[in-house]
């Protein structure tokens, strides 16, 4: 484990409205400003700060919601402050890796052959392009458990629908931009949809009720549809 350590200024720290501030812990997406994200939430989440109510992590910011009649935006801060500068980065060597099995295509991926198209490629060269990549969980947010994954390749990179869906299954896997992701329930959505899993990634009776969490490493791998049905199955078992 390699330990890392940074010195924080009041310029990172801004406020949102009244009753937050925003962490800025970089200007770009990386790996680098994603550890620097997942320490801030692991400092916070030992803190004792008695008007921090939650926080959240973005993709380069971690926002802390505060009661401002305990604790006033400068105080806050400068608390802030002194615990960030005691901060020690942690990087964990093997972050976890969960792999999503995947039925591409069809009914369950009706925008395969666009994307494919958009890039001159069929829809087998999207498919062994999407499950080569090595993707990095920067974010949930959206709909409850929804990961925002970075890594994916510029091959297949493609913008959101100009006309969003009404409606997009829960587990659809698709690509927005320069991201993919994964919807974990049903929901309005304008990402190009090129796949399912069986997989369910909200699961609300669990102590932990996203499948994925920030930090993570994702894998997509390919499946038939009987093996999508029958890993359906299992899932609805659980």
């Amino acid at each position: 484990m390699t330990e890392l350590t940074y010195a924080w200024t009041e310029e990172i720290l801004s406020p949102l409205g009244e009753t937050a501030v925003i962490i800025q812990c970089g200007d770009q997406l990386s790996d680098a400003v994603q550890r620097r994200v997942l320490s801030v939430c692991a400092l916070l989440e030992k803190s004792t700060l008695p008007a921090m109510i939650e926080w959240v992590p973005s993709y380069t910011s971690v926002t802390v919601f505060y009661d401002p009649f305990i604790s006033p935006y400068p105080e806050l801060c400068r608390i802030l402050l002194q615990q960030l500068n005691q901060m020690k980065e942690s990087v964990q060597n093997k972050p976890r890796t969960v792999t999503i099995p995947v039925c591409y295509g069809g009914e369950w991926g009706p925008d395969l052959d666009y994307v494919a198209s958009e890039h001159g490629l069929t829809a087998e060269d999207v498919i062994a392009i999407h499950t080569s990549g090595d993707y990095l969980v920067h974010m949930i947010g959206f709909a409850a458990g929804f990961p925002y994954l970075g890594g994916l390749s510029e091959r297949i990179a493609t913008p959101r629908r100009a006309t969003p869906r009404l409606r997009v299954e829960a587990g659809t896997v698709g690509i927005g931009g320069k991201q993919t992701g994964i919807y974990p329930v049903d929901t309005p959505g304008g990402w190009q949809c090129i796949g399912r899993t069986p997989l369910r990634l909200f699961r609300p009776a669990e102590n932990i009720p996203s499948l994925l969490a920030v930090g993570d490493r994702v894998r997509f791998e390919q499946i038939t549809m009987q093996e999508y049905l029958a890993l359906k199955r299992k899932e609805g078992e659980r």
